[in-house]
């Protein structure tokens, strides 16, 4: 069954309909776009755009010369973590380190609490009091409370109580992995926006809009796999672009809030009509503790609580027990702040360590990892470093048409000696490939 059709989405859906009936299997390599174009009488930039949506979509995989090749739709894609028994110093996993990361049995209730059953409350009342005060200086007016396991968790309901398969979402370039995996998983198109040490672009949001996006997630500070985050004065321009689109649904992904270094600056629009604030506790308590705040407009957490009621999906009140006694309790915040001053000192132990080579990282950087920008060959760089005994991820991973090469390395565990010798042999690559 030949491709057809005149337009880029004709021509999208024609391939995705022969990719669905097993007509092409992964593998299997499209028509070089001059081919394609010529058998249908079309213009070049219309197949061109047809196979960049094939791309964004999880469908097919550009590979260069070797052309555009349709994808194992089964295929997960990469995860954050790494198998264990490496013998490379890890520097990939993007994990918090154990020793900051408190015991979450300390807060197990000495005496047991009534069990909780169908049909009640599905959030714990003393949680949802310690939350709302820090969400409503954060939030653009009146908002609803909610809860789910995880801030993907949170995101892919958020994306699927309004959107449906096909419709595009504009996602930062590099994009967090599990952000990149759920689009696909969720059928949706990801239309790429780059950041710059400052965040989001306002060019690249305000061109990504213009394609009919229907919704955006933006993470304001500690983006992974960058570090960037929002000024202030980007996102006042940001807020004036999105104030333009008030019927897109704004989801913020404010992972790394509890940690962070630097001020929350918020991009929701007050006209916006469907909106998220999403808080996880996975970097300050652990990944094992699936929980999420979730703030946001009335209708969207009506229909977030359709698929949260209870009988259904409800997050656990033992897990909400223990996040509330260990996340507000009294000894909470000079642990949590012990915590982010030493993610800070590595950070800032990495980058003079880099500094004294020669290698120049972009300011504003806050969370779990470093970026290091590379002009080309990242994953050849991670290839060598590895050779060294080191293992960092290389912006291939991220996806979406990163603006460069890049190097995520991750600093939450990284010990002084390590960082000089890492330093050091970055350096050596670098020098050698030049």
């Amino acid at each position: 069954m030949p491709i057809t059709g005149t337009s880029a989405a004709e021509i999208f859906d024609s391939v995705r309909l022969l990719v669905q009936a097993g007509k092409l299997a992964p593998g299997d390599v499209l028509p070089p776009v001059r081919g394609l174009a010529e058998q249908l009488e079309v213009n070049r930039n219309t197949v061109a755009s047809a196979y960049r949506r094939l791309v964004t979509s999880g469908i097919a995989v550009a590979l260069g010369r070797n052309g555009t090749v349709i994808r194992d739709q089964d295929h997960a894609g990469e995860q954050e973590g790494v198998s264990p028994g490496s013998s490379l110093r890890d520097l990939a996993s993007g994990n918090p380190d154990p020793a900051w990361l408190p015991d979450p049995t300390a807060a197990w209730p000495a005496q047991r609490n009534a069990p909780r059953l169908y049909g009640q409350a599905v959030i714990n009342p003393g949680l949802e009091a310690a939350c709302r005060p820090s969400l409503a200086i954060d939030c653009p007016g009146d908002f609803e409370f909610n809860l789910t396991h995880g801030a993907v968790d949170a995101i892919e309901r958020l994306l699927s109580a309004h959107l449906v398969p096909g419709d595009k979402v504009i996602l930062e370039a590099p994009c967090f992995l599990s952000s990149l995996n759920t689009m696909h998983a969720a059928g949706f198109e990801v239309v790429p926006a780059g950041v710059d040490a400052e965040g989001m672009r306002v060019d690249a949001l305000e061109a990504a809009l213009e394609q009919g996006a229907r919704a955006v997630i933006v993470t304001p500070r500690a983006h992974n796999p960058t570090g960037y985050g929002f000024s202030a004065r980007r996102a006042k321009k940001l807020v004036s672009v999105l104030a333009r689109y008030p019927q897109v649904l704004v989801i913020v992904d404010d992972h790394y809030a509890a940690l962070s270094s630097t001020p929350y600056h918020s991009v929701i629009p007050k006209n916006a009509q469907r909106w998220a604030l999403v808080r996880s506790v996975s970097k300050v308590l652990g990944p094992d503790l699936r929980l999420a705040f979730v703030a946001s407009d009335a209708h969207t957490s009506k229909r977030l609580r359709l698929r949260l009621a209870p009988g259904t999906n409800w997050v656990s009140h033992l897990l909400q027990d223990v996040v509330e006694r260990t996340l507000f309790g009294p000894e909470a915040t000079a642990f949590i702040a012990e915590a982010r001053d030493a993610y800070a000192r590595r950070r800032d132990l990495l980058v003079s360590a880099l500094a004294v080579e020669g290698i120049a990282v972009p300011e504003r950087q806050d969370g779990l990892n470093i970026w290091i920008p590379l002009k080309a060959g990242n994953q050849q760089v991670a290839a060598e470093l590895a050779k060294r005994g080191w293992l960092v991820r290389g912006s291939d991973a991220f996806g979406v048409a990163p603006d460069g090469d890049g190097l995520r390395v991750t600093i939450s565990t990284l010990q002084p000696d390590e960082a000089t010798d890492f330093a050091r042999d970055l350096a050596a690559i670098l020098s050698s490939l030049s």
